[in-house]
């Protein structure tokens, strides 16, 4: 996802997607011990999505309590 499609979703919209990103990168995780994966940009892809999500969820929240 990129940074301007991050900055649009609310937060229950952001939370839901980094739970869903979470549990993806885990069965991909899982997957590879199986067999390698046709794409291993995927990994890092995915440890970046959830890393942005996780920053913009940590922004909405010090928003919303008045720390920024």
């Amino acid at each position: 996802m990129k940074k301007y499609e991050i900055a649009a979703l609310n937060k229950q919209e952001l939370i839901d997607r980094l739970k869903e990103l979470e549990n993806r990168l885990a069965d991909i995780n899982f997957f590879k011990v199986i067999e390698q994966p046709q794409n291993p940009m995927v990994f890092r892809n995915s440890r970046r999505d959830i890393a942005r999500m996780k920053n913009r969820l940590h922004q909405l929240t010090a928003a919303e309590s008045g720390q920024v």
